[in-house]
């Protein structure tokens, strides 16, 4: 059957997308993301195998809790579809193989961070603790290069960013480095470099719009996870051709 391999790839990420949602919600609170069953947060209703398929129940219950009618966040379906979205689209680029299964955790962890900084202002150690333990031994499957490169990674995008919040006195927070140095362990240290380097200048050019627009002031606090993810999103797909194209000016 044609395109077999893409759609189970695409419902394999819609399914990690819900168990996301699960960690994004639960985490910030200090709930369990294994035992406590899955329920509506309006009224508390255990939900069903109806409630609960990746992105579709949300279309059909028109967005809203079977049991309460209150209204469901589009941020559960839109999880979903971006997640698996980037499954394909890594699938796409590298096939089946162990670098592929690392970039599944590593968007995972992606996905899951920025939606968490955005609302909470947190990175959980728990998201990056598991992403660790989950792609070291795929990094190393990959190629022993592959580790070697992300474990240089690892320390020196932790260590600059360390650096940074040090000289700017708190300016960068914990989670900030933490998730830096994961996207250092997957990238490898080039590709961090690349990473790094977009997240600044994608946070520069979004927080000056922010100030002329008003939307933000000069002392307001703002996520900086979201932008770590945006650049080490980028430099998973085409941080080698952006350092290529960098070498050859």
């Amino acid at each position: 059957m044609a395109y077999i391999n893409e759609i189970f790839v695409f419902l394999l990420g819609a399914c990690i997308g819900s168990f996301l949602n699960v960690c994004i919600y639960r985490l910030p609170r200090e709930e369990s993301v294994v035992y406590k069953p899955s329920h509506c947060p309006g009224c508390g209703n255990k939900l069903g195998v109806p409630d609960l398929v990746p992105i579709l129940s949300y279309i059909f219950l028109r967005g809203r809790c079977r049991h309460c009618g209150s209204p469901i966040s589009a941020q559960y379906p839109l999880v979903e579809l971006i997640t698996a979205l980037l499954f394909l689209a890594a699938y796409t680029a590298w096939g089946i193989s162990w670098h592929t299964a690392s970039m599944w955790v590593f968007l995972a962890v992606l996905v899951s961070v920025s939606v968490v900084d955005m609302h909470h202002r947190i990175i959980p150690d728990e998201i990056l603790l598991v992403g660790t333990i989950l792609g070291l031994p795929l990094i190393f499957l990959t190629s022993l290069n592959h580790l070697i490169s992300g474990l240089i990674g690892f320390m020196a995008a932790g260590l600059l960013l360390l650096a940074i919040a040090v000289i700017s006195k708190g300016g960068m927070g914990g989670g900030d480095i933490k998730l830096s140095a994961v996207m250092g362990l997957f990238l490898g240290w080039q590709s961090a470099a690349v990473a790094l380097f977009l997240s600044f200048l994608i946070g520069g050019i979004v927080g000056i719009l922010l100030l002329v627009t008003k939307i933000k002031g000069r002392k307001d606090a703002v996520p900086f996870g979201p932008y770590l993810a945006l650049g080490g999103l980028a430099a998973a797909f085409y941080g080698p051709q952006i350092i290529t194209w960098y070498t050859g000016l």
